[in-house]
């Protein structure tokens, strides 16, 4: 219970991260934090029980620069949903591959890397998509924060929702 995932939002409820139900408690035990979604389970202690928080707010603002997801394959894989972005096949081994390969210039970037599965990989070799007529099912791109909170963490709580802005 106490390492449930709670959205950690800002003064101005810009969602910053996920924490723990334990750090998020400690936070509104220091007042430096209030609940604004509760769970409908509590946490004893030996004299008195509080309220599970879903999602906490800071009391005061601060200023958190803009966080970047780190560039990695497993980052690579859950952006892609574990698809490869050629056939859109999800069974077997998935590589990663440049789009534009690195003879030609490619970059190991975020709008350059994609998950291919190993048959369309090899098939496309070093030579860019067009000269082997293959197709990119997404056009490949950075995730923000607020996306990666929404996609990659999970969201399992209706009660977030607002906050990351789903419908």
């Amino acid at each position: 219970m106490l390492n449930s995932k709670v959205l950690l939002l800002n003064q101005n409820y810009e969602p910053l991260s996920v924490c723990s139900v334990r750090r998020a408690l400690l936070l509104i035990f220091g007042g430096k934090a209030q609940a604004v979604e509760l769970l409908n389970e509590v946490v004893h202690s030996v004299s008195a029980e509080f309220p599970v928080p879903s999602v906490v707010r800071l009391q005061r603002y601060i200023h958190a620069p803009r966080r970047r997801v780190v560039l990695s394959k497993r980052n690579i894989l859950r952006r892609d949903n574990h698809e490869c972005q050629y056939c859109g096949g999800n069974n077997g081994m998935l590589t990663i591959d440049h789009v534009i390969p690195r003879k030609f210039g490619g970059d190991a970037t975020w709008e350059n890397l994609v998950c291919a599965c190993v048959g369309c990989n090899n098939r496309k070799g070093e030579r860019r998509p067009a000269e082997v007529g293959m197709k990119l099912r997404r056009r490949p791109k950075r995730p923000n924060n607020i996306t990666f909170i929404r996609n990659f963490v999970g969201v399992n709580d209706q009660r977030w929702h607002p906050y990351l802005f789903i419908d």
